[in-house]
């Protein structure tokens, strides 16, 4: 089984890019979408973040993202904490699902996750990677249009993860995510039809 990474930093239209291939008929597994479901469900994933973080981060009995993201986003040493209980089981989930694809008769997966590159190598179970980019700029104005963050906010959880560009040496494609959402569907399906034409 062929297994991509599809990386970029937040605000960059990775997101988008990665429900592109989706349509395409590509399996993609969301590493952030895992994260939330094992946050939200009883667990140990869930007790550990409970224990290290404390009871605040509820809301309604649930563990508030936003209140976690507040927390973690200021506080490298935290965020590393809560990556050190999360990475694992994700990766875990991951792995579990892409067996799962296999036993399905799928010969080809897409993996969508920000930290995939970020130790400056390409992780080895991975056949290639798609890198998006924007400028920072760019990225922050979409992060305060679209998910209602504050310019500081933004700026922060950019702050936050490698810059992207570092790993643009890593990258087999390199999306410049500047124009219309119609350019980036163009550039995700061109993609897309040169990895399920590389699966057959």
């Amino acid at each position: 089984m062929r297994i991509y990474g599809l990386t970029g930093g937040t605000g960059s239209g990775k997101s988008e890019a990665g429900r592109r291939f989706a349509q395409a008929g590509i399996p993609v597994l969301d590493a952030d979408a895992i994260g939330h479901e094992l946050l939200e469900s009883t667990g140990p994933v869930r007790d550990s973040v409970l224990h290290a973080f404390g009871d605040g981060i509820l809301t309604d009995g649930q563990i508030d993202r936003e209140k976690l993201g507040a927390i973690v986003f200021q506080d490298a040493d935290r965020r590393a904490a809560l990556n050190q209980i999360v990475h694992p089981a994700i990766r875990m989930e991951i792995g579990q699902r892409c067996a799962r694809l296999a036993e399905e008769g799928k010969h080809l997966a897409l993996i969508d996750a920000a930290l995939l590159g970020e130790n400056g190598r390409l992780d080895p179970f991975l056949s290639g990677l798609v890198l998006v980019l924007a400028p920072v700029e760019m990225r922050i104005d979409r992060l305060v249009r679209h998910r209602g963050l504050t310019g500081a906010e933004a700026r922060r959880r950019i702050d936050a993860q490698t810059p992207p560009e570092r790993k643009i040496a890593l990258a087999r494609w390199v999306i410049e995510n500047t124009g219309t959402l119609e350019k980036l569907h163009e550039e995700a399906d061109r993609i897309a039809g040169e990895l399920i034409r590389d699966d057959e």
